[in-house]
């Protein structure tokens, strides 16, 4: 299944600041509902000269929805939210993935949300 193998992936592909502190951290919310769903991701990003990107993406082994903007480096704000409406049941591995000027991966987020369909699964 696409889901351990990228949740695998990105366990691996987490990126640390030197101070040992997070680059990217991501809260989602709910973490639990009933389809559909809308979800509201936060995104929490140190400010670095280098970000210039991020990328949050929900997907299960059915559904996949992403959103992209571009950061501002150092004067990007700390905090962006996203909201991915309507997602149907499943569950679900949302990430956000921070990249630099010539997209290389500066750090990896993610955390693991289910939405309940009519159907009970």
């Amino acid at each position: 299944m696409r889901v351990p193998l990228m949740l695998s992936a990105l366990l691996a592909l987490t990126a640390m600041s030197a101070s040992g502190d997070e680059q990217l951290r991501i809260a989602v919310s709910p973490a639990q509902s009933f389809a559909p769903s809308n979800l509201n991701i936060r995104a929490r990003v140190v400010p670095n000269p280098e970000n210039r990107a991020i990328e949050v993406v929900a997907e299960s082994g059915d559904f996949y929805r992403s959103s992209q903007i571009t950061l501002e480096g150092d004067q990007a704000p700390a905090t962006i939210t996203f909201e991915f409406r309507s997602v149907p049941g499943g569950e679900y591995m949302v990430y956000g993935i921070l990249t630099d000027s010539v997209g290389h991966r500066r750090a990896i987020a993610q955390q693991q949300v289910r939405v309940i369909d009519r159907f009970g699964h």
